[in-house]
């Protein structure tokens, strides 16, 4: 079994409110990319991961020279696209001449930098031997309320069949690739590849995984990564 990661890289995170992308925000002195890049290698069977960075990043190259020596040669960059979907086609192009067709790859968001390394293992566990292919997630455990555009609430959902998607997602190479390129050639728009997979009609499974591999969207969420940092270290250390 074959695995490759891609890693879409390329937005400019506007709601953090700085001028730098907040994928090369510090935490802890270390960026947010690097963060999630080590938690990825750590997975000893992902054969590469395809950084995928904005055609104007002017971070990524001084990033690299400073990182090339601790990754060998398991980390490869590709420019992206203006949305993420596109980004993460662009990456799977980059595979066209060494991924064969069911091989799996996993698509990790650059600012979850808390994803734990069993999930990402246990993600490959369960999946193995699935038809399509699934993601993390964790069931939904707030009241759902549906609004109208004024924010008056219509009804409460019921939360039992809802989940909440994280990442990595992983998918089968050609399936991917097949229902990315679709999208893109549709003029249609998604925000995760399990979008596209079941606008392909396909059936992702969603595989529990921690709730701490957030996502950094809000400058605030930067303390909460590093305290949530902190935590997985503590426990680390306590094993």
């Amino acid at each position: 079994m074959t695995i490759w990661a891609v890693l879409p890289a390329a937005g400019v995170g506007r709601r953090v409110g700085s001028s730098t992308p907040k994928q090369y925000l510090d935490v802890g002195a270390t960026p947010l990319i690097l963060h999630s890049l080590r938690r990825l290698s750590a997975v000893s069977a992902i054969e590469k991961i395809i950084v995928v960075v904005h055609p104007d990043d002017c971070y990524w190259s001084q990033l690299y020279s400073s990182i090339e020596a601790e990754f060998e040669d398991r980390i490869e960059s590709v420019i992206g696209g203006d949305e993420r979907y596109q980004s993460v086609l662009n990456g799977l192009l980059s595979l066209a001449t060494k991924a064969k067709s069911d091989d799996w790859v996993l698509v990790h968001d650059a600012v979850r930098p808390c994803v734990r390394t069993s999930d990402i293992e246990h993600l490959i566990a369960t999946l193995q031997h699935h038809p399509v292919g699934g993601l993390l997630g964790y069931p939904m455990d707030n009241t759902l309320k549906h609004v109208e555009q004024n924010n008056e609430v219509i009804e409460t959902v019921d939360r039992e069949a809802y989940w909440n998607a994280l990442t990595p997602q992983m998918f089968r190479y050609a399936m991917l690739r097949e229902a990315i390129e679709t999208v893109v050639a549709s003029g249609a728009t998604v925000t995760d590849e399990a979008a596209a997979l079941e606008a392909a009609g396909h059936r992702p499974a969603m595989v529990a995984g921690n709730k701490d591999n957030i996502k950094v969207t809000h400058a605030a969420d930067l303390q909460l990564v590093a305290q949530i940092l902190e935590t997985q270290v503590r426990e680390h250390e306590s094993e």
